[in-house]
């Protein structure tokens, strides 16, 4: 028989109040010595309300083959809200729930949180690698201010070169820039690079940036042939130009090559790697489980053994803020317009968390490097940024995407309040950003996830300016 290890566990419903059977859980809870109270306001038979649920065990028991009929019966009975099969050890997640019987406390929480049913690819294992996120260094973010980073609107390499070396051992704690290089790579890797050209042609991936990351790799014994540099779109990031000034020996590839109406062509993406939820595109047939699934590029899952996030500070008029969760969640995967479909059809708070949380990003993605010299506080993702960019002057480099992102966050509203412009939880609409919400939210659904620290009290940021 399996265990379930519940402890203390409280759960706040807010929108769909879990149906009366559910007291008929006791009899059920009893012969597996668990027990189950609920408490409810509010409810009008509507599903409406507030429904609070504990479930306490003191030890971990043996699910009993009863308790799992009463679960199988209540999925049966409730089949708008669980769609699932139940039987022992199984799992699921569907409106913001999962039922378990062999999570722990904290994994019920994590995916409470998170929102929809989620199902993951054949890589169901958590990464076990210390370098998986969020890190070695969880809640860490050093920032390095150069003031002669970028004059006169060109980057300035001998000042970026600075900047790297030096986030890099504050990042690590290591005496040199090749021991902290070292510390995240070794000469058999096979190292990909991800890029965001989506702001061009100003807030882009800079070629002095990548550059300078590429000579940490070397630093680190890991030679050019072993490099790869990769955005999702052939035409995106050739138009952007990273293939003129990538150094020769190192490679380049991309999620793909073609423009299909549903972002659904397979040619370059894993069959067998995916992040499934219940969210198709307007025009989509939620039946079809192809639609509902966003599938892990290739590039991620077979081409290469750990990854650079080379993210930037910028404004996104869905997801609230591009910086490293969503350089991840929307360069990794196919299918992924259906998280933003139309201005009010927006789900970003919580596509993002889900698909970095799948175990092949969370293991692979090792150090983000954030390039804030040029960044925009309004007007993204796209061409627009540039009406709304700045000279930030400083970079960023973090193992914990959660605490990068927040950063992040406050440093475009702070801008924004600068311009005199509302934060981005409370901005509306406009001309250049045309969502109804900024889902901002999609940082902290991610640190209830396990990818990061959110809480400030918790977060190190550390800051340096360099002359």
């Amino acid at each position: 028989m399996p265990t379930a290890a519940w402890r203390a566990v409280q759960l706040h419903y807010t929108q769909q109040l879990l149906p009366p059977q559910l007291g008929s859980a006791r009899s059920a809870a009893a012969k597996t010595r668990r027990c189950l109270s609920r408490e409810r306001s509010g409810y009008d038979g509507k599903r409406q309300g507030q429904a609070h649920i504990s479930l306490t065990n003191e030890q971990p028991e043996t699910i009993s083959g009863a308790a799992c009929g009463w679960l199988r019966q209540f999925a049966d009975e409730e089949a708008m809200l669980w769609k699932v099969p139940f039987a022992p050890g199984s799992q699921t997640r569907y409106h913001g729930i999962m039922m378990t019987l062999e999570q722990d406390r904290r994994d019920f929480l994590k995916r409470l949180i998170a929102g929809a049913a989620v199902t993951y690819g054949s890589a169901t294992a958590k990464p076990t690698d210390k370098l998986g996120l969020p890190g070695p260094y969880p809640g860490r973010v050093v920032s390095v201010e150069h003031s002669g980073s970028i004059i006169d609107g060109k980057f300035q390499r001998p000042a970026i070169h600075s900047m790297m070396n030096r986030g890099m051992m504050d990042l690590t704690g290591a005496p040199t820039p090749e021991e902290a290089w070292q510390s995240f790579f070794e000469p058999g890797d096979v190292v990909g690079i991800k890029l965001n050209p989506v702001g061009r042609p100003d807030v882009i991936s800079s070629p002095e940036t990548v550059n300078e990351i590429i000579a940490g790799l070397r630093m680190a014994g890991v030679p050019l042939k072993n490099m790869v540099a990769y955005d999702r779109y052939k035409g995106e990031f050739l138009d952007a130009g990273f293939d003129k000034w990538l150094p020769d020996g190192v490679r380049f590839t991309w999620g793909t090559d073609k423009i299909h109406p549903l972002q659904l062509d397979m040619d370059m993406y894993d069959e067998n790697e995916y992040v499934e939820m219940p969210l198709v595109q307007p025009n989509g047939d939620s039946n079809d489980r192809h639609q509902r699934r966003s599938y892990l590029a290739k590039f991620i899952t077979k081409d290469v053994n750990k990854l650079v996030n080379l993210c930037l500070v910028k404004h996104h008029q869905s997801a609230g803020v591009t910086v490293s969760l969503k350089n991840l969640s929307h360069g990794l995967v196919n299918n992924v317009a259906r998280s933003h479909s139309t201005p009010s059809l927006n789900t970003c708070g919580t596509f993002i968390p889900n698909i970095v949380d799948h175990p092949i990003i969370r293991k692979k993605a090792v150090l983000n490097i954030c390039d804030g010299v040029r960044a925009a506080y309004h007007g993204g993702p796209g061409r627009t940024v540039s009406n709304y960019m700045w000279d930030h002057k400083t970079m960023y480099f973090s193992t914990d995407p959660v605490a990068l992102d927040k950063t992040g966050l406050k440093v475009i509203d702070a801008k924004r309040k600068e311009v005199g412009r509302l934060s981005i939880a409370d901005s509306k609409p406009d001309k250049h950003s045309q969502f109804t919400n900024m889902q901002v939210e999609h940082i902290e659904i991610a640190g209830a996830l396990g990818l990061g620290i959110y809480d400030d009290k918790k977060m190190d940021v550390r800051a340096v300016k360099l002359a």
